[in-house]
């Protein structure tokens, strides 16, 4: 059995939290279904708007989608959450990422 199968258990089971939606997130993001990874990102945040990890895991989940507007604002809603929480390492982090999408692409 997969973590995948594992979470999507605890999750049918009725274990629905921001921990299970992340951990299973990134697991789908992992496996490449970017898809399945954007909405249990998204519940996750949407359980806890102060998960500042799964928020960073959204913004690259939405980078990687081709959506770099919405990668920006989760980014910014990541970096909120976690200067308010004392979480610097994450936040200089999300701070890069975000600096690296605000870069104009190269002319060439």
């Amino acid at each position: 059995m997969t973590l995948i199968e594992r979470f999507e258990g605890l999750l049918a089971g009725g274990r629905d939290n921001a921990l299970l939606r992340f951990s299973l997130g990134g697991e789908y993001l992992k496996a490449g279904d970017l898809v399945r990874a954007l909405e249990h990102l998204r519940a996750a945040v949407a359980h806890d708007p102060g998960y500042s990890a799964a928020w960073k895991l959204l913004g690259r989940a939405l980078a990687d989608s081709g959506a770099p507007e919405e990668a920006k604002a989760a980014y910014r809603r990541g970096i909120e959450s976690a200067e308010s929480h004392g979480d610097k390492q994450a936040a200089k982090e999300m701070t890069v990422f975000l600096r690296r999408l605000e870069k104009p692409p190269p002319q060439g």
